[in-house]
């Protein structure tokens, strides 16, 4: 299957650049206003993430990929149950018990732990649905060994997020 040549449009690109902003500071505010009124940290990760998507559409997927950091991207994954973890034990490290958030030493101890598990969900929604779509938007074709290839050295065609694991296969 080959693919045409990606080719942009100034008025989508503009338009993107121009909106990502005002979208990323709303899925912010989504995502914060999760202990007061309608949101929380999977819709604001979504809303981020949407935001990515969008932009590799205007500017291309390989692109994109390429600008993305696989290492960023494993520790927002790794985010949210990091995140709960810890905030779900600090009762426990203070004489409470399990997700008992009151016994925290801080003013609003409540909110605040909460807001920090959205923060961690919203990290972690926002990752899984970026590398999921440049994963599978980008397709999977086998890798190509050379010769001059290092045994074991996968060519990953879309900066780190692509396949990353070669089958070795007994004759």
């Amino acid at each position: 299957m080959t693919r045409e040549p990606y080719t942009d449009s100034p008025v989508v690109t503009t338009t993107v650049r121009l909106l990502a902003p005002f979208v990323l500071t709303y899925g912010l505010f989504t995502l914060f206003h999760g202990t007061s009124s309608v949101g929380g940290g999977f819709q604001g990760g979504v809303v981020a993430a949407a935001m990515v998507v969008t932009v590799a559409f205007a500017l291309g997927i390989r692109r994109t990929a390429a600008w993305l950091d696989r290492r960023v991207l494993a520790a927002l994954v790794a985010a949210g149950p990091l995140v709960f973890g810890a905030v779900a034990l600090a009762g426990v490290a203070l004489d409470g018990a399990f997700l008992q958030l009151d016994v925290l030493p801080i003013p609003k101890a409540t909110v605040y732990a909460t807001e920090a598990i959205e923060v961690g969900i919203g990290a972690t929604v926002a990752a899984v649905v970026v590398v999921l779509f440049v994963r599978i938007a980008d397709g999977y074709e086998e890798p190509e060994t050379s010769g001059d290839a290092v045994q074991g050295e996968v060519d990953d065609p879309i900066g780190g997020l692509g396949p990353a694991t070669e089958v070795a296969v007994d004759d």
